[in-house]
């Protein structure tokens, strides 16, 4: 992981830098998939918190709407989005207890019960829709937390219906391996995204500063993400065996290649992690995803339409 963070832990009062605007795009991605790997641009302010941000990101978001377009009030694909009002601010888990009636975080750390009413949940929310009730359910049977679980309900119930400008907040932690501890409550974080037109647009958190916390999420989710990517290896390889012939291999990793929820290696940052050591204040990171941000303003369907060289591959 490569980040602006450690400058801001040697004494930089706040720091931003410009994303990957220019990395190569799979025309056979999706209309709404970005070729960054996170939202642009990432900034990064000293002794401030996600509280903060969410000041500061009203504000862009809203002074970009009329800057853009002439008013805060924005039309998209038919319906209008008003960035005029404050922006709505509620926890994942109370949006996923409007759209489903369950409270995941009350099950503690009973991973079980969570997901037996997640998966009641699912059959009974997402009824007319046989495939996504599936899908949702196996994401949620691998599921290896109840935070997991939580987000897992969230994407499957509640975002698509966040049309209005909505801070989601209170992150699981399980999720967050980069996101300040609540400072009163247990399992959840100091992080929010903001949501509109039934997507993403920015992420933000109070960020963790704490070494010896960090580097015990950090080795957490890699050796998380090693079992995934020998699970995935080891079926890939069954499957290549299963339909013989000499190209099964190759095949198997081709599709691994194409799949987007595949595991990909990742290592410890352990170079961020000495960064910490020597020390970081409190600090409020934000990112904005600025495609899809230009993608609503503009009213464009696609994400293709909005990007710098979109027929690359």
């Amino acid at each position: 992981m490569q980040s602006s963070r450690p400058p801001i832990s040697a004494g930089v009062r706040g720091r931003r830098h410009d994303g990957a605007q220019f990395q190569r795009l799979c025309l056979c991605r999706p209309l709404l998939q970005s070729p960054c790997k996170a939202p642009s641009p990432p900034f990064l302010q000293a002794y401030a918190d996600y509280n903060d941000m969410m000041e500061l990101t009203e504000a862009i978001i809203r002074d970009c709407a009329v800057a853009s377009t002439g008013s805060a009030i924005v039309e998209y694909q038919g319906t209008s989005i008003d960035f005029n009002k404050p922006f709505r601010r509620v926890t994942m888990n109370d949006l996923v207890k409007e759209a489903t009636g369950v409270d995941v975080l009350a099950f503690g750390s009973d991973l079980d019960g969570a997901k037996a009413a997640a998966a009641s949940a699912l059959a009974s929310t997402l009824a007319d829709d046989r495939s996504a009730v599936r899908a949702a359910a196996a994401k949620v049977g691998a599921a290896p937390s109840v935070g997991h679980v939580l987000n897992e309900l969230f994407e499957a119930t509640a975002e698509a219906s966040l049309m209005q400008p909505t801070f989601v907040l209170e992150h699981p932690t399980e999720i967050s391996p980069l996101a300040k501890p609540h400072r009163s409550k247990p399992g959840v974080t100091e992080r929010f995204e903001l949501f509109a037109a039934g997507r993403e647009h920015a992420n933000s958190f109070s960020e963790l500063t704490d070494p010896v916390e960090q580097r015990r999420r950090f080795e957490e989710q890699h050796a998380r993400h090693k079992a995934d990517a020998d699970a995935a290896r080891a079926a890939a390889a069954a499957e290549a065996a299963a339909g013989g012939g000499d190209g099964g291999d190759t095949g198997a990793a081709a599709s691994a290649d194409d799949d987007e929820d595949a595991p990909y290696e990742v290592e410890v940052d352990y170079d961020f992690i000495t960064a910490l050591e020597y020390g970081m204040p409190p600090t409020g990171g934000l990112g904005i995803g600025v495609d899809r941000l230009v993608m609503l303003l503009t009213n464009s369907p696609s994400i293709r339409d909005v990007i710098p060289f979109p027929l690359m591959k």
